[in-house]
C-alpha cells in the first residue's frame, strides 16, 4: 500500500471539503500528526484512517483502493462540465464529452462513476438521437446501478428520476411523469438535508407544469407557492422567475388577467436579472398584451 499516496489524498479531500488540518484532527489526533500523514512521513493507524474517512465523507475503503482511484478533482470537474452543458441545453457537447470518458477506465471502477456517464448518455439519447426507447432503458439502468429499497434515495438518483419524469412529461405522458415525481417527493420527505437545494423547487415546478396541463390549476399554484417558499428560505435565485410565471399562467388560463399580471411582472424582473433574453422578450410581449386587454375591458 502506498501510504504517501494516501497522505496526498487526505490532503486533497481535506481541502475539497474546506477543512484545516486542525479541524480535521479535532477529536482524532493532533494537527501535527495530520500534517505528517499528509506528507507521507508516517503510516496512519486503521482507527485514525477510519475516523478521518468519516470526517471527509468517504468510505474507508476509498483509501485502500488509492492506487486505482482517479483524482478527485478530475471526476468532479467532469461532473461539473456535464451539469453546465445540461443547464445550457448543449446536448451535442454532452454527447462528445461522454463518448470521450466512456473510453476512460477510471469511470468504471465503481457504480457511482459509471452511473454519471449512463445518466448523461440517456439524456443525449433522448435529446440528440431522438431514441426514446434507448433513452429510457439507459436511464433505468443508470438509476438501478445504485438504487436499493433498503437505503435512502441519493440526490443523484432523484435527479435521474426527475429527468425520466421530465422526458415523459414532454411526450405528454403525464401519468407516467407523475409516478416518477411522486417517488422523488416521497424520498424528499425522508431526507433530512439536501446538498443541492434546487432539487425541491425543480421537482415542484415540474409537478406544477403537469398539473397545469391536466387542468388542475389550483393544485399547480399550490406547488409553485411551496417551491417559492423554499427558494426564499434557502436564498435561491433559481426558480423564482419560472414559478412566478407558472402561477401567472394558471391565472391566465382561467381568464383572471388582473391576478396573472403581477406574477408575470415578478417573473420578468427575475429573467432580466438572470439575463435570460428569450424569456424576457416573451414576457414583455405577454405583459403588453394583457395590459391592452385590461384597458379595453376595464
Amino acid at each position: 500500500m502506498d501510504y504517501s499516496a494516501i497522505g496526498k489524498k487526505v490532503r486533497e479531500l481535506r481541502k475539497a471539503v474546506g477543512l484545516t488540518q486542525g479541524e480535521l484532527a479535532e477529536g482524532i489526533c493532533t494537527q501535527a500528526l495530520v500534517s505528517r500523514i499528509e506528507k507521507g512521513d508516517i503510516y496512519p493507524s486503521a482507527t485514525a484512517l477510519y475516523q478521518i474517512s468519516v470526517k471527509l465523507g468517504v468510505d474507508v475503503n476509498y483509501f485502500f483502493e488509492i492506487g486505482t482511484t482517479p483524482r478527485l478533482d478530475y471526476v468532479l470537474e467532469v461532473e461539473k462540465q456535464l451539469k453546465r452543458l445540461r443547464v445550457n441545453f448543449k446536448f451535442d457537447e454532452i454527447r462528445e464529452l461522454v463518448k470521450v470518458e466512456e473510453k476512460n477506465p477510471l469511470f468504471y471502477k465503481d457504480n457511482e462513476k459509471l452511473q454519471l456517464l449512463y445518466w448523461y448518455k440517456g439524456i443525449y439519447a433522448f435529446e440528440v438521437e431522438k431514441d426514446q426507447g434507448a433513452a429510457f432503458a439507459i436511464l433505468d439502468e443508470a438509476y438501478n446501478l445504485t438504487a436499493n429499497q433498503k437505503k435512502a434515495m441519493t440526490e443523484r438518483e432523484m435527479e435521474i428520476l426527475l429527468c425520466i419524469g421530465t422526458f415523459h412529461s414532454s411526450l405528454h405522458e403525464h401519468a407516467k411523469a407523475m409516478d416518477y415525481y411522486t417517488q422523488i417527493e416521497s424520498a424528499l420527505k425522508a431526507t433530512e438535508q439536501l446538498h443541492d437545494k434546487t432539487i425541491k423547487p425543480r421537482l415542484f415546478y415540474n409537478i406544477s407544469r403537469v398539473l397545469t396541463r391536466i387542468g388542475s390549476y389550483n393544485e399547480s399554484t399550490g406547488y409553485c407557492r411551496k417551491a417559492l417558499n423554499w427558494c426564499i428560505q434557502e436564498e435561491l435565485l433559481w426558480g423564482i422567475g419560472e414559478l412566478n410565471y407558472q402561477i401567472g399562467y394558471n391565472f391566465e388560463l382561467v381568464n383572471d388577467l388582473e391576478k396573472a399580471l403581477p406574477y408575470f411582472k415578478r417573473a420578468l424582473h427575475m429573467f432580466e436579472l438572470r439575463q435570460s433574453e428569450k424569456n424576457f422578450v416573451f414576457l414583455q410581449k405577454k405583459i403588453s398584451h394583457i395590459n391592452n386587454e385590461l384597458e379595453m375591458n376595464p
